[in-house]
C-alpha cells in the first residue's frame, strides 16, 4: 500500500526543482517534483555545457526511443561545455504548430528529468506545470509518463483539460489542449495536438496513468476543477498568497499598499469547510512549512502540505550556490525580504521576489538590462489580422510590443523572467562575449524564517533536516491521516518500462 504524501516539495521555477532534490525528497517517503517549466531549454543548456557528471547522457540511454535520443545528443551536446563567453545557442520559440525538433525536445526532456529523479528508489515522483505555458504541455507530459511519473501537478490556470489529456496519452491515444487566445473567435483554430504514434519508433504497452492535482487558489476555482474537468482530479493543492512564484491576484479591484504590493482581503480567503465538503484529498501550500503549520493543516482536515521555499534552499535545489549562500545569510540576520510586484512577470499574476543585491530586484540592475524577448516561454497568444495566432510579450522591446497591439502601460515594469530564471540555476546568457543575464530570485514570505533549518554550526542545510524539522514524529502524524486519504499502489504509479 502506497499513502499520498503528508509533504509534497514544490514545484519551483524554471529548474530550481531539479531532479536531485526531487530525487532526494521522495527517497525519505514524500512527493518530490520537478519542475516541468522550460525543461527543453534547460536541457540543451546542460548539454551545452557539456553534461557535467553525465546524467543527461544516462537519461537518454534509459529513453525508450534511441534514433530521436541519439538525434539530440548529436544535434546539442558540446564536448567539454562551452566556452564562458560563448552564447548559448538561440532555440526556436513554440508556437502553435512547433517544429519536429521542439516536439522531440519536450518529450526528451521530461522523460529524462523524471527518470533521474526516480533512480534508486520505488517512491513516487511528480512533475509540476505552469498552465500558462500551453504549448508544450501535451509532448511533456507524455515524455514524463514515459518516465513513470506518478503524479502531475498544474496551477497557474484553469486546467480543466488535463485529466482527459492524461487519459489519452497513457493509452498512446492522439490528444489536444485548448489555447488561450486572446480575441479568437467562433471557428477560429485555437488548439494544439499531439499524436504519440508521430514519435514512436516502436509500439509500447500502455503507461499508468498519473494521479493529477490541481493547484487553486480559491473554493470557485476549486469547485469548477471537480465539476468540470474532462476527468479525474485526484486532489488539489490549496496555494495562498504567501507561497513563491507566481500568486492569483486579489479579487476585485487592483489595490496596492503604501509598500506597492497587491492588497487582498476577505473575498480572497479561503473556506476550508468547503473544500473538505467536495470529498477530495487536499493540500494546503503557503505558510506552511514548519511542524506546527502541519499539524494545523492536518487539524483542519487537510491531507498534508505543499512546501517550496524551504526545500528551494536546501543543497539538493539547483538554484545557484551564490544566490543560497547570501538568501541564507540575509535570513539569519533577519534581514531577508520578499516583495510581491504586481508589474514584474508577463503573465500578468503577482510575483514573489526576494531582494538581493546584485539582481534583477534593485531597479538599476532591472533598467540596465535590454529588453530581449528571445526564450519566449510567458508570451502571451493574440488574433491577428488575417485571424491567425501570433505572440507578444510585454517584456519585449516596446516598439515590437505596440506594433502587434500591445498596450504601453501592459509593458511598464515587466521584467524576462524567462532569462532571469535561467540564470537563477546557472545557465545565464551571455551576450556579445560580456553581457550576462541577471538572476530574478523567488521565494515565499518563509524565506525569513529558513535559517531555522541550519544545523548548528553549519552554512548550509540539505532535505533531510527539512523533512526532520517538519516531521518530528512521522508515525503519530501519520496515523492522523483519514483512512479515506490512502491512495492504493494501483492509484500510486510505480514506474513501468517501456517495452517492445
Amino acid at each position: 500500500m502506497h499513502q499520498y504524501p503528508v509533504i509534497i516539495q514544490g514545484g519551483m521555477g524554471a529548474g530550481v526543482s531539479s531532479w536531485r532534490l526531487a530525487q532526494a525528497v521522495s527517497r525519505q517517503g514524500q512527493l518530490g517534483v520537478v519542475s516541468g517549466t522550460a525543461l527543453d531549454g534547460i536541457f540543451v543548456r546542460r548539454l551545452e555545457d557539456g553534461d557535467p557528471g553525465g546524467h543527461m547522457r544516462r537519461g537518454l540511454d534509459a529513453f525508450p526511443f534511441p534514433a530521436m535520443a541519439d538525434r539530440i545528443w548529436r544535434a546539442y551536446y558540446i564536448p567539454g561545455g562551452k566556452a564562458a563567453k560563448a552564447a548559448y545557442r538561440t532555440m526556436p520559440t513554440h508556437v502553435q504548430q512547433d517544429p519536429r525538433e521542439l516536439t522531440e525536445l519536450c518529450i526528451v526532456a521530461n522523460f529524462v528529468e523524471v527518470f533521474l529523479a526516480r533512480e534508486g528508489h520505488a517512491n513516487p515522483v511528480g512533475i509540476n506545470y505552469l498552465e500558462k505555458v500551453q504549448i508544450p504541455h501535451l509532448p511533456s507530459m507524455y515524455g514524463a509518463m514515459l518516465a513513470g511519473v506518478g503524479y502531475v501537478l498544474m496551477g497557474a490556470g484553469i486546467p480543466l483539460h488535463v485529466p482527459g489529456v492524461l487519459d489519452a496519452l497513457a493509452e498512446h491515444k492522439a490528444a489536444e489542449y485548448a489555447l488561450h487566445v486572446i480575441g479568437s473567435r467562433d471557428g477560429d483554430d485555437t488548439t494544439v495536438h499531439f499524436d504519440p504514434h508521430d514519435f514512436m519508433e516502436f509500439d509500447l504497452v500502455p503507461l499508468q496513468r498519473p494521479a493529477f492535482l490541481a493547484i487553486v487558489s480559491s473554493n470557485t476555482l476549486a469547485a469548477t476543477m471537480l465539476r468540470k474537468a474532462n476527468g479525474k482530479v485526484d486532489g488539489l493543492v490549496i496555494e495562498t498568497r504567501t507561497a513563491g512564484g507566481h500568486n492569483a491576484p486579489p479579487r476585485g479591484k487592483l489595490q496596492l499598499s503604501a509598500q506597492g504590493e497587491p492588497v487582498y482581503g476577505e473575498r480572497d480567503a479561503i473556506d476550508l469547510g468547503k473544500i473538505r465538503e467536495l470529498g477530495v484529498p487536499f493540500w494546503l501550500a503557503g505558510g506552511y512549512g514548519s511542524a506546527e503549520k502541519l499539524r494545523e493543516a492536518l487539524d483542519l482536515g487537510a491531507t498534508g502540505v505543499q512546501v517550496g521555499t524551504a526545500f528551494a534552499f536546501t543543497r539538493e535545489s539547483a538554484l545557484r550556490e551564490d544566490l543560497k549562500r547570501a538568501l541564507l545569510d540575509l535570513a539569519q540576520r533577519g534581514e531577508a525580504q520578499v516583495f510581491t510586484d504586481p508589474l514584474a512577470s508577463p503573465a500578468g499574476f503577482p510575483f514573489k521576489v526576494a531582494i538581493l543585491e546584485g539582481t534583477a530586484s534593485e531597479e538599476a540592475v532591472a533598467a540596465a538590462r535590454p529588453r530581449i524577448c528571445d526564450l519566449g516561454f510567458l508570451r502571451e497568444m493574440y488574433r491577428d489580422e488575417d485571424g491567425k495566432i501570433a505572440y507578444r510579450c510585454p517584456a519585449e522591446p516596446l516598439s515590437v510590443y505596440l506594433a502587434k497591439g500591445g498596450k504601453a502601460e501592459d509593458a511598464e515594469g515587466r521584467q524576462c523572467l524567462c532569462n532571469a530564471l535561467m540564470a537563477n540555476i546557472g545557465h545565464q546568457q551571455v551576450r556579445c562575449g560580456h553581457h550576462v543575464e541577471p538572476p530574478l530570485v523567488t521565494a515565499g514570505d518563509d524565506l525569513t524564517e529558513v535559517a531555522r533549518f541550519l544545523p548548528a554550526g553549519n552554512a548550509s542545510y540539505g532535505v533531510a533536516d527539512v523533512l526532520d524539522a517538519l516531521l518530528p514524529k512521522t508515525s503519530a502524524i501519520l496515523s492522523d491521516v483519514s483512512a479515506d486519504t490512502l491512495l492504493t499502489a494501483a492509484a500510486a504509479p510505480a514506474y513501468a518500462p517501456a517495452m517492445r
